[in-house]
Parts: structure tokens; sequence; C-alpha cells
């Protein structure tokens, strides 16, 4: 893995030199922009199936002048890596973590609050609002990147290897690795684990080790990335609904056209969309594959401890940085108008657990 990573820094450091200043940028030169993408996913993965449909739209659109390529599976270096490289215009967008982002601007932290939304619905509704998103979206531009859309990474629940947590003492003397953010640290520190931040794809290879316990992520993780094959308990806690971001380079974005920021936009939206109706069959899959083929073992905890050991975050967050008292407000708005939901949800998780106990 860092052999690879290597060679995708290598060669993403090498495209600062040849790719940016080797072809055209599509204004007269002749010769086409390479437009590049990098992600952590595999090639199946909803990210993936959706920048390629980007790909495909924007290449179909402007193709005498920009050529998209996608580099998918950490080709180009860890999200860290990417995100760095995306600030520096060596590759032009790339998918990051929203904790990642935290370390660029504080005003990323609340879509890391545990429990910040109450449902689904809520979670969609507000993140489909400007006035939730459009702030947070451009804190980053004087780091030279900006978001364009996100992405839903669904739930983010606790899987380990050897013991079932069906309640945060359970997490008691467990390394368990989060994301590498100062929210999900202290998020774990107040459920009582212990945190190990790392990047996504060391994940397996400490697990497999021992160096962690286990881990928290969505379902895919169990089968994507094969974790399922030595966690075999997963447990809905549902303590997070964290987005995944596009980000793009400043620079790029603003040397296109007014045309072609139009067409670049209708772009981000058809990324959101492919990805959202991927996500479902893909979760639905990853969950049957992980009971069926690798054994997992799915549980259902009451989720009210959980959220009663991490409510003081909120109040943390909100107090270091006051100008995201209205954003956290307009969440809270959805929550309540999708109550209804978020009890259905809930009901739904009791009717699984108990027809798995019966």
């Amino acid at each position: 893995m860092k052999k690879r990573k290597r060679w995708g820094l290598a060669l993403a450091a090498g495209l600062v030199v040849f790719g940016l200043t080797g072809c055209g940028h599509g204004s007269g030169s002749g010769e086409k922009r390479i437009v590049r993408i990098g992600h952590n996913q595999s090639q199946n993965h909803p990210t993936h199936i959706a920048l390629t449909a980007f790909q495909e739209f924007i290449n179909e659109k402007l193709g005498d002048k920009y050529q998209v390529e996608v580099y998918p599976g950490e080709l180009l270096g860890s999200q860290a890596e990417m995100v760095q490289l995306t600030q520096t215009g060596a590759i032009d967008y790339c998918i990051a973590s929203n904790s990642i982002l935290e370390t660029f601007s504080e005003n990323w932290s609340i879509f890391n609050l545990p429990f910040l939304f109450s449902s689904a619905q809520a979670y969609h509704a507000a993140m489909d609002d400007p006035k939730v998103t459009d702030s947070i979206f451009e804190a980053s531009k004087k780091a030279g990147f900006v978001a364009v859309t996100w992405l839903d990474a669904g739930t983010r629940n606790f899987y380990t290897m050897n013991k079932p947590i069906n309640s945060p003492k359970d997490l008691k003397g467990l390394k368990i690795r989060v994301q590498q953010s100062p929210t999900n640290i202290e998020m774990m520190r107040l459920l009582g684990g212990s945190a190990t931040p790392m990047g996504f794809g060391e994940v397996y290879t400490a697990l497999q080790s021992g160096i962690i316990d286990g881990a928290e992520n969505n379902e895919l993780a169990l089968t994507d990335n094969g974790h399922g094959d030595v966690c075999k308990y997963y447990s809905y806690d549902m303590h997070q609904m964290v987005p995944d971001i596009v980000i793009g380079n400043v620079a790029f974005m603003e040397s296109l056209t007014r045309e072609e920021q139009a067409i670049f936009e209708e772009g981000y939206q058809l990324i959101n969309r492919v990805q959202r109706e991927e996500w479902t069959k893909a979760v639905e899959a990853a969950k049957n594959r992980a009971q069926r083929e690798q054994g997992v073992e799915f549980l259902y905890p009451d989720t009210a401890p959980f959220r009663e050991a991490v409510i003081s975050l909120h109040e943390s967050i909100l107090s270091a940085n006051p100008d995201l008292q209205p954003i956290y407000d307009k969440i809270q708005d959805y929550n309540a108008q999708y109550t209804e939901e978020a009890e259905e949800e809930r009901d739904g998780v009791e009717t699984e657990k108990s027809r798995r106990v019966s």
C-alpha cells in the first residue's frame, strides 16, 4: 500500500509539471485540458460510478476542450494527500472526507458532530439546502479549494473483531480507528474508547495485525474494503451521518468561462444524483453479502446511551464557533420537520432487532 501511495504521489507531482503545463487549458491552444479527479474507493463504489457519469457528461459536452480522467483506489495518494494536491492544482478535484476538511476550517466541524441529524431524511434535506451548506462549502476558498457538491456516506457505526458493542461501556479499553479530526477524537473519548486516527487505506492492515480492535464506518467498508473478513460484529449505534465532499481547485474553476461553469455545475448535480441513487442499492447489497459470505453479525443496540454520552460535544463546538449557531438551528428545524420519519427509522431498527432475536 505504501509503495502504491509513493507511486501515486510521484505521478501527481509529475502532473504539475507535465499535465498542467504540457497540455492546453481549453482556450485557443488546440489541445485538450486534462481534468483529473482522485478518490480512495473501488471502481464498484457508488462514488466511482457517479464520477464516471460526470466524466462522460463533461467529455460529451466539452470534449473539444476538456478530457476528464478519474483515478480510483488512492492511485493519487491518500485522501489527505489528494486534498493537498487539489489545493496546489496538481489535480483538479478529489473526494474528501468531511473530517479531513475540518483541519482546514473549523466550520466543517459541524457536520462531524455525532447525532447531528435525527434521520436520513433530515440529513438529506439539510445538505440540499444552500442556507446550510454554502458558507461551509466556501470556507476553504483561501486554502485553494471549495466544495462543489456532497455525497451520501450513509450512517457511521462501530464494528469490532472480538467484542460486540451494545452500549458505550463496551468500548472501554478498545482501540477504535476514527477519521483524522479533533471532533472525532473527542467523540471517541466521550464514548469511552481509545481513538486511533489513521488514513482509511491503513485500516485493514491495522485490524489484521491487531493494532486496533475495530473501526467505525458504513456497511460498504465491510465488503468493498474487506473489513468484514476481520470484524464480525457490526453495531448500529448510528452515531454519525457525515457526508463525503467533492472539492475543486479554485484556480481551475475560475479559469472556466461562464458557459463552461454552467455545464460543470450541471455535472456536479449529476454526481450528487447518481451517487445517492447508487448508494441505496450498494448498502443493501453490502449488508447481504457481509451476512452471508463474511459471517458478520449485525447488532441493534439502544442508541440513547450513545447519544447522551456525546451531547456535550455539540455545546463545545458551538461555543467555540458561534457563527455555526444559525446553521445548527436550521438543521434542528429539519430534524423537527422529519420527526415522524426519524421515529419510523427507529421503529424499523427495533423491528429488525426483534426479528433477529426471535
